[in-house]
């Protein structure tokens, strides 16, 4: 492969630094509702995931109902607390504007909120067209199903085995694998943990980056590199 087809960024903790706002609304939530959580630890284990689904697996775990209300609410409360708080992640502009191929974005955020973050952050005019909501897909289903990106590859006339996408979560790369792609793992959002990089690698990743700065070389090392190398 000498160029990809495709690159496929996700959108939050990845272009925008808002894994970790949303983290500590949750955390705070769940707590409320009887689950003690911290936002770290949402961040290291459930970072990627809706919030509806991160309440599922909690209610597995730990036998406590929750109310479905606390959905709406915290849907809610984010996206109060983005439209006044949400940055994009430092050296994005710069990076997206380098990127020499075709390129969209992959989100389990709905669509209402993917428009206001990248209003604000000034991202928007990099994606117009290009922006994919899980939520808007004909299954509907979340990350990690794979679902967003092998509907994402085929509105752009890509082949999934010539795309690769930028994750900062064990679910979204999971979700990535399991649609043929290549995943480069991202650890600038406020939201990283020690160990982050390790687990993005372990879930699938082929590297890692930890800055925007690293992109440019690593898709031009990442392009003559056969998978697994």
């Amino acid at each position: 492969m000498n160029q990809p087809e495709l690159i496929i960024f996700d959108c939050d903790g990845v272009l925008v630094d808002s894994e970790i706002i949303a983290a500590r609304i949750e955390a705070e939530l769940l707590t409320a509702a009887g689950f003690e959580i911290s936002a770290e630890e949402i961040s290291e284990t459930y970072a990627g995931l809706t919030f509806k689904d991160i309440m599922l697996r909690l209610e597995e775990r730990s036998n406590i109902p929750f109310q479905a209300s606390l959905i709406d609410q915290a849907e809610a409360l984010v996206d109060r607390r983005l439209a006044n708080e949400v940055r994009a992640v430092d050296g994005v502009h710069e990076a997206v504007a380098a990127v020499a191929t075709q390129y969209c974005i992959c989100s389990n955020s709905a669509s209402s909120r993917l428009d206001a973050m990248l209003t604000k952050t000034r991202l928007k005019p990099h994606f117009e067209g290009r922006i994919f909501s899980a939520l808007d897909t004909p299954s509907g289903k979340p990350k990690p199903a794979p679902d967003v990106f092998l509907f994402a590859a085929e509105t752009m006339k890509a082949e999934p085995a010539q795309t690769f996408v930028i994750e900062d979560s064990v679910h979204g790369i999971a979700g990535a694998r399991a649609a043929g792609m290549r995943v480069i793992g991202f650890t600038g959002g406020s939201h990283s943990y020690p160990g982050h990089a390790d687990a993005l690698t372990d879930a699938g990743a082929e590297t890692v980056i930890r800055r925007w700065g690293e992109l440019k070389a690593t898709l031009e090392a990442m392009a003559v590199w056969s998978d697994g190398a």
